[in-house]
Formats: structure tokens, sequence, C-alpha cells
């Protein structure tokens, strides 16, 4: 199989190719990926030289550039996406045009070059808010943020090529990721290095928002059995079942890394916060997956590898 992978030098979309070349050695990767300041090529430092990994850098929105790698793919994986609330806010012109209009240039190739599957990523938070309860995936989106308004619409414009053009799309949409390579403005990476700095950690207004939090690899999983046996047309919530409270969170982290509480920092809650995330995973328990990692394990190797690799998010840090 050759897969073109978007977004691949990202958080997910790096763990994912990592994952791909090693569970399917024959399969090809071609990279797609614009190399923002979240797309870091030391995220796949480890893969530049396995002769089945190829690397572009593009932007998602540029169709011609888009249309020749395309060009003999057999599945696109798109991770391609701007991703944090709180630039969008401050911001949001890049989602826009990454999130939906890089999504339809994908598209447009994908249906010109007769694509076999296109595979988009999408996110919880398209769905937004609820105080009970879990979404479904027929479920309305209600996005609250630029983000995930931008994330919404990439998935009905997915969709509506389903519907109108017969394209092979399937789509996921999973809760919150963690895990190693994850750009430190994240909540898990921030809070970690600032404590491995002496530094506080900012908590929005007193910490209750609730979060399912899902460990980077589970999640790869889960795409790589969607990517193969999931149903065309089709979307698939992945989350781990996790739910913590930020305020849980990050004692859970303070724990770990032997700091006390007053290394809380309390900050103005950000505007359209929302509560609580909470998605339904029966369609992909159906297809067989379950989360092999256990939270704290996870959250624990997590810590190490911020610890371990401080020259790699070092750099990154001192850029905002």
């Amino acid at each position: 199989m050759k897969l073109l992978v978007t977004g691949g030098a990202g958080f997910i979309g790096s763990n994912f190719v990592r994952h791909i070349l090693r569970k399917y050695p024959k399969y090809k990767i071609i990279n797609l990926d614009k190399l923002t300041y979240a797309g870091n090529p030391d995220n796949l430092k480890d893969v530049k030289d396995n002769k089945n990994y190829f690397f572009i850098k593009a932007d998602i929105c540029d169709s011609q550039k888009v249309m020749r790698a395309v060009k003999g793919v057999d599945t696109i994986v798109n991770f391609a996406a701007e991703t944090h609330v709180d630039r969008s806010i401050k911001n949001a012109d890049s989602f826009i045009k990454t999130n939906f209009q890089g999504t339809y240039c994908l598209l447009e190739a994908a249906l010109k070059n007769k694509v076999k599957r296109i595979l988009h990523i999408g996110t919880d938070e398209a769905y937004g808010s609820r105080a009970k309860g879990f979404f479904k995936e027929p479920d309305s989106l209600n996005p609250s943020s630029p983000y995930s308004a931008s994330k919404a619409a990439a998935d009905l414009l997915v969709n509506s090529y389903f519907k109108t053009y017969k394209l092979p799309v399937v789509i996921t949409r999973s809760s919150n990721n963690f895990g190693p390579y994850q750009y430190p403005e994240k909540v898990i990476p921030l809070f970690i290095t600032n404590l491995l700095l002496n530094k506080k950690v900012p908590l929005y207004s007193r910490g209750e928002n609730v979060r399912d939090w899902l460990f980077v690899l589970d999640n790869c999983s889960a795409i790589d059995l969607v990517l193969h046996k999931g149903k065309t047309g089709e979307i698939y919530n992945i989350a781990a079942g996790n739910y913590l409270c930020n305020l849980e969170l990050t004692m859970a982290i303070l724990k770990r890394m032997g700091k006390p509480m007053d290394f809380i920092e309390y900050v103005k809650d950000r505007p359209g916060h929302d509560f609580r995330y909470a998605i339904d995973c029966q369609k992909i328990s159906n297809l067989g997956w379950r989360p092999k990692y256990n939270f704290a394990a996870a959250l624990d190797f997590t810590i190490n590898w911020y610890r371990q690799n401080i020259k790699w998010w070092k750099k990154l840090k001192a850029k905002f």
C-alpha cells in the first residue's frame, strides 16, 4: 500500500507514521507537511532514512503540490490541521485556511486521482460540550471555538464528498491525545515542561472542566484499524474512558513530579471554554478496538519522555 499522510510531522501524525512503518514494513509512506511551528522534522528523525518513507514540504492548501503528491497513492490519511484552541481565539485565519480549505484541496485531489480511501482525522470538540451522557457519531455538531468550528466544517465537507461524489471517505473523532512529541503549548506537555523548569502551571478558572485522555499510541492503533476495516462513509469516535477534571489531571502531574499544590497558578478562563467532552465509542469497539495503555502508566511514560528529551522541547518552548 502507498499512503499519503498529511501533517505527518505533527504530534499524532508523526506517531502514526512510526506506527505504520513498524507494523507494515512493506507499506510506503509519503509525508506531506508544511512544517509550521508545530510540524517538526525532529519528530521523525529516527525514520528519515527508511527506504519506504518520503517527505514533501508543502502546504495542504497548495492545490498543485497536493495534486502531484496524490498521484499514484492508494490511501490518504489527513492529519494536517491547526489545532490549538487558544491560538484560534486570537486569530482564526490559519485555522479556516488549513482545516477547511486545505481539506477541500485534498478532497479534490483524491477525487480526480480516484484514491481508494481517504481517512480524515476529526476531533470530539466538534460535538461541543454536554453535562451528562455521551455523543454518538450521528449527533449534531455544535462547536464552540473557531478551531472546533473549522474542524466541524471540514467533517461536513468530507461527508458531502461521500454523498455527492461517492468518494470513499471515513472520519475519526478522538478525545484529547497525549504522549511523546506533543508540542509543549498543550496542557500536559506544558505542565510537565514548566515543572521541569521549576515554573508554575497555569490552570484555567478552578480546573473543573472535564476531558477524556487518550494515549497517542492507542489512537494510532484505532486509526490503523479504521483505515483497514472501517466502513466507507462512516464516522468512528475514539476515546479511552479516562475522564478527569483539569484539576485532577494537574494534581496527578504534580504528584509524579514531586511538586506541591502551590505550583498551580489559577488564571482567567478562556472564552467559550467547553465544560465536558464525552463520546460513545461502541462503533469502533464493534470493530475490535480497545485501548491498550493504562492511563497512569502512559502518563508516567510521557513525563519520563519529556525528562529524557529536554533538547527536543527546550528550543520549541523558547518560541512562545
